[in-house]
């Protein structure tokens, strides 16, 4: 749902919806899935209970419970013991068993902490990365405002001129179609300024889908702040899986490891017994260590293989994303020198050419220069200001590159 702003909206506020935005909501739900990877881990240590029920028949009596000779030779010398024997028994009862030694187990706990880390690094620059492009975005809508402003200003030079040109046509000291150069200018100033609305409706469309707002102009911004170079925090989601990946390999090679479970069986019997057709009940209950030591599984071994592979690109990946990253680093840093140097000559030739200007403007009125020659200096001043304007938007997007890259927090950066 799309607000529209009212009144001052700030880049905080800004900020501040990005945080509902559906990809940080994506992030936290891919948390939520991590944290829930570790309790399915941890949950595999706890007793597995269960209740059962059986009604069996066999053609032959059979065992309601094992039975000691000497017990059963009793029973034998006196028919009126009715046997635990029958062809026809119903059994309820309960089971369990419980874990007491699984390697595995606690490793793919150990793993799914942390891709529950790497799921909480990647959301931080995953949030990072949209407050850069929503300041990138709002610098270009300050850059279009601003040389829109500029050609308002042209547009009112013009239109004083022509109204002395308009004059000389008038009075036969000036060819009418100066009139139609003047004119024809004006008439492209309005068209780039067309041109620039609808720039500027794609941008102010692009921020209401990152924050749901709608803004009408761009939102100050304020450096309080600069990048630090503390390392490539960009890289600490895919560190972090590749430690998960590793403990993933562990626990693979694990599972040919022995196991150690508790298991416990408690049986009541119902049934006639087979020799004098006298209901008889009986209870039997076992408690016992199981030790499994496998053996040879292959399907074990070819998933660890497949594991190696798994873990073998994530560190490829990142051994490329560190070279990329390094790069990118280093050019934005070394155009951040330039841009502000840029700015600099930028405000100093805008004076130089609005200087100019004043004097053409003169000389114009005076017949000494063309009307050509004074559109060109007029266009001068709007092309140098273009220049400057796109040079403090691309300031604005290379500082917040180089944020995004260190891990830095734009908020202690920009208000």
């Amino acid at each position: 749902m799309l607000v529209q702003a009212q009144g001052n909206v700030g880049i905080k506020m800004l900020f501040d919806s990005l945080k509902a935005n559906p990809q940080t909501i994506a992030d936290e739900l891919i948390m939520d899935k991590a944290l829930m990877g570790k309790k399915m881990a941890t949950s595999n240590l706890y007793p597995n209970i269960s209740l059962f029920g059986s009604f069996d028949y066999a053609n032959t009596p059979t065992g309601m419970l094992p039975i000691a000779p000497n017990d059963l030779l009793k029973m034998v010398q006196d028919q009126t013991v009715p046997q635990p024997f029958s062809d026809q028994i119903l059994r309820v009862g309960a089971t369990f068993s419980m874990p007491l030694f699984v390697k595995s187990i606690y490793t793919m706990a150990s793993k799914a902490k942390m891709m529950y880390q790497s799921a909480a690094s990647k959301k931080r620059i995953d949030l990072l990365k949209n407050e850069a492009m929503l300041v990138g975005l709002n610098a270009n809508l300050a850059y279009i405002e601003s040389l829109d402003t500029a050609l308002g200003k042209k547009l009112t030079s013009l239109n004083k001129t022509k109204e002395i040109i308009d004059l000389k046509v008038k009075n036969n000291r000036a060819p009418r179609n100066a009139s139609l150069m003047i004119d024809d200018g004006i008439n492209q100033v309005h068209i780039m300024r067309n041109n620039l609305l609808a720039k500027k409706e794609e941008i102010i469309a692009s921020i209401a889908s990152l924050t749901g707002i709608r803004l009408t102009d761009h939102v100050p911004m304020t450096q309080i702040g600069t990048y630090q170079n503390g390392g490539l925090k960009a890289l600490d989601p895919l560190k972090e899986k590749i430690k998960a990946d590793k403990l993933t390999l562990r626990a693979e090679k694990e599972k040919l490891w022995p196991i150690l479970v508790l298991r416990g069986n408690y049986n009541h019997s119902m049934a006639n017994a087979y020799n004098n057709n006298l209901g008889i009940n009986e209870d039997f209950a076992t408690v016992g260590l199981v030790l499994k030591v496998p053996l040879f599984t292959k399907p074990q071994y070819t998933k660890i293989s497949l594991t190696k592979i798994d873990l073998a690109t994530s560190e490829n990946k990142l051994a490329q994303l560190n070279l990329e990253l390094s790069s990118q680093a280093n050019m934005l840093e070394n155009n951040l020198k330039i841009v502000d140097q840029s700015i600099e000559l930028y405000s100093k030739s805008i004076k130089d050419k609005e200087d100019i200007l004043t004097s053409a403007k003169v000389s114009y009125e005076a017949e000494r220069m063309t009307v050509q020659d004074y559109l060109k200096f007029e266009d001068d001043v709007v092309l140098e200001k273009a220049k400057l304007y796109k040079a403090h938007a691309e300031r604005w997007q290379t500082l917040l590159k180089l944020a995004v890259i260190y891990g830095n927090n734009i908020e202690e950066i920009i208000k």
